[in-house]
């Protein structure tokens, strides 16, 4: 068996999900207005957020107007707060926490979503680093409506919601060359799903620490729109670097694995990783690695996420990360030496999905950004199953990576998948992969032959 073949069975006790939060949500098919507003007693409703992007695309970011349930006589309630612009490409096989409300109690049948302006980012590669591309979006429909297999049905006694999985791979449309033509047709799937389902975990939540109660083991965060939750630890949460509930100040930023509490819509954290100590964090794509060998003294971070907005960082641009060599280099949710082993200076590379953190005036130059902390997180990586590479000896087959992560790896990788936690949308062992996949997970240099290779977490069937 390869060095990395028994790396990644520890790998499935050490590290499962991750991804970004603060986004929103939609769905399509079809078009309709919504009726009265329901009214009556309010039970708790949550909204899992996910997506299946188009590799080729950086970013798709769109104004989310309104978001609406609507049962049979057609009354309607709303599921979210406000109007934020949201960037539906940060999210890739990965769920996370969008949003939380009280809503009447009832059946709703249905939802619609009404969304505004929104834009277009690409990956331009040429001699040297890439950089980005934006251009305006045309949607073909600014309201969509699709009707739900399962109802959402809100009661008092527990929380219930909805995961919506945006698909860019069908939303955004091409000509007969493939080209894209900067049309976008929004397509969701979206069912009701409830707390324990596979389909409500969070896979990965990242906010801002607002207060710690070391005796009650909680601590309170702020999330999408400025709400506040509150995180539940207890000896069965796991802590990155070693650290714990004492390690948190109101200047933490954290990022937090688990499922929300039935009794009171609170989180139970199963894992938790300070990105940040400062109050600063950003994450998204490595595009660029100086020098392409050896210890990297910088990178080129894609931003797919930022806290705070007021920096030098700009959401869907590219930033310089400086490095000292006094770093702390950790993979989430790994807990031992194997972290040092396959995520160091000496390993980085362009298409892994890290996070970094440090203080915010360390990041008011966007090519001079400097860090305390850099984080190795799963991504979803889509492509091809290269033909009759399966090999159930070793738990391995091969892909070719495809769009904007296939520029940044062009090579074939070796995914090995005695990691996997779920094989998804119509795979369900090793045997069955083929065709259209995207594997969700880590992308690491072997540390005994220098190749590119995928730990995987899910391996889903790309439709």
């Amino acid at each position: 068996m390869s060095s990395l073949s028994t790396v990644s069975h520890r790998i499935y006790l050490l590290s499962l999900s991750t991804l970004a939060a603060l986004s929103l949500l939609a769905a399509g098919c079809g078009s309709g207005s919504v009726g009265t507003t329901a009214t009556g007693t309010p039970g708790p409703s949550f909204v899992i957020g996910t997506d299946a992007p188009m590799s080729s695309v950086t970013s798709f970011a769109v104004v989310v107007n309104s978001v609406d349930a609507i049962d049979a006589s057609g009354k309607s309630v709303s599921l979210v707060s406000g109007t934020p612009t949201v960037d539906f490409a940060r999210f890739n096989g990965l769920q996370t926490l969008m949003d939380m409300n009280d809503v009447p109690v009832g059946t709703y049948t249905s939802v619609q979503i009404t969304l505004g302006a929104a834009t277009l980012g690409y990956l331009n590669t040429g001699s040297g680093a890439p950089t980005i591309v934006s251009e305006t979006a045309t949607l073909t429909s600014s309201t969509v409506t699709i009707p739900l297999a399962s109802p959402l049905v809100i009661t008092q006694t527990q929380p219930v919601g909805l995961r919506l999985d945006l698909n860019l791979r069908k939303s955004i449309l091409v000509d007969g060359t493939g080209q894209i033509t900067g049309q976008v047709t929004p397509t969701f799937n979206v069912a009701a799903v409830a707390i324990g389902d596979d389909g409500a975990y969070l896979d990965e939540f990242d906010a801002a620490v607002v207060s710690v109660n070391t005796t009650a083991q909680t601590f309170v965060v702020q999330g999408p729109h400025g709400r506040q939750f509150t995180v539940n630890v207890s000896g069965n949460t796991a802590w990155d670097n070693s650290e714990s509930l004492s390690s948190l100040t109101t200047s933490s930023i954290v990022s937090v694995s688990g499922t929300l509490n039935k009794a009171d819509a609170t989180i139970d954290a199963d894992e938790v990783a300070i990105v940040s100590q400062n109050g600063f964090y950003a994450t998204g794509q490595v595009t660029y690695v100086t020098p392409a060998t050896g210890t990297a003294t910088s990178f080129d971070l894609y931003v797919r996420g930022l806290l705070p907005t007021t920096t030098g960082l700009t959401l869907g641009q590219i930033a310089q990360v400086n490095l000292t060599g006094s770093e702390n280099f950790f993979i989430y949710r790994m807990h031992n030496t194997l972290t040092q082993f396959l995520f160091n200076s000496g390993n980085m590379l362009a298409g892994q999905d890290v996070v970094i953190g440090g203080p915010a005036t360390g990041a008011a130059n966007s090519q001079a950004v400097t860090v305390k902390r850099v984080a190795l997180r799963h991504w979803g990586f889509n492509g091809t199953f290269v033909v009759n590479s399966a090999n159930s000896s070793n738990g391995t087959f091969q892909m070719q990576i495809s769009g904007f992560a296939g520029l940044l790896v062009p090579q074939t990788v070796t995914v090995y998948t005695s990691s996997v936690k779920h094989y998804r949308n119509g795979f369900s062992t090793l045997a069955n992969v083929t065709g259209n996949v995207r594997v969700v997970g880590l992308l690491v240099k072997d540390p005994v032959s220098g190749n590119t290779v995928l730990l995987a977490h899910y391996v889903d069937l790309l439709n």
